[in-house]
């Protein structure tokens, strides 16, 4: 079962490594990072590089592919190489699925159309024109075999949620155990709906600073 997973400049590092760290352990997973060409790409803070390994014309049939989010995002919104690759492959996958900001690209790709999907809460309103419902109440948003997630550490749900459809709930708990994912995070700040407005204005603040710092977008 090979598990793709496309990456591009400025990608957000956990979309990408939170589901390879569970769809990595399903029994008979091959992942493969994959990019326009091999190779290191940087991700969206530019401390962080994971190697491609291969070059996504040499990706022709995934079993299961997983677009992370991340600033890189914006620049991909017109016609490109991995729109181009989205749309090859994705009539034969078994699962196509988007974490934060990558349900974006499947958008742009034309995966979306008359579907419902999700994305990270601050890019919501970039997601409307891109499917039939833009959803900000969900963290794992399932559509036949087209699955988004929302933003950044959804992805690991969203990848839990996976590994039940494909290997069945008991080896999805146990992935989920050999991980040690039990949240319990020291604050209820995890959504808009649940931080305080002085919490969300600080983020809008360090967002514009390192807007400011090195050019990167929102998530």
């Amino acid at each position: 079962m090979q598990i793709a997973i496309p990456l591009f400049d400025r990608f957000t590092a956990l979309d990408a490594v939170g589901p390879y760290e569970v769809l990595s352990r399903l029994p008979g997973a091959q992942v493969t990072f994959a990019a326009t060409a091999t190779g290191p790409v940087r991700s969206d803070t530019g401390a962080l590089a994971i190697t491609a390994d291969a070059a996504l014309a040499d990706v022709t049939a995934p079993d299961i592919v997983v677009v992370p989010g991340g600033p890189g995002t914006r620049a991909m919104l017109e016609p490109g190489p991995l729109h181009e690759w989205i749309r090859s492959v994705h009539p034969t996958t078994r699962w196509t699925t988007s974490v934060c900001t990558g349900s974006l690209v499947l958008g742009a790709a034309g995966v979306l159309e008359g579907l419902e999907a999700t994305t990270h809460w601050a890019a919501m309103g970039e997601l409307a024109p891109l499917c039939a419902t833009a959803v900000g109440d969900r963290r794992i948003v399932a559509q036949g075999k087209v699955v988004t997630a929302a933003g950044v550490s959804a992805g690991i749900d969203m990848a839990l949620w996976l590994a039940a459809q494909i290997a069945g709930d008991e080896v999805a708990k146990a992935i989920q155990l050999g991980i040690e994912y039990d949240p319990q995070p020291p604050f209820d700040a995890g959504t808009p709906a649940k931080a305080d407005p002085a919490t969300v204005a600080l983020l809008a603040d360090l967002v514009m600073d390192r807007v400011s710092s090195d050019g990167a977008a929102a998530p």
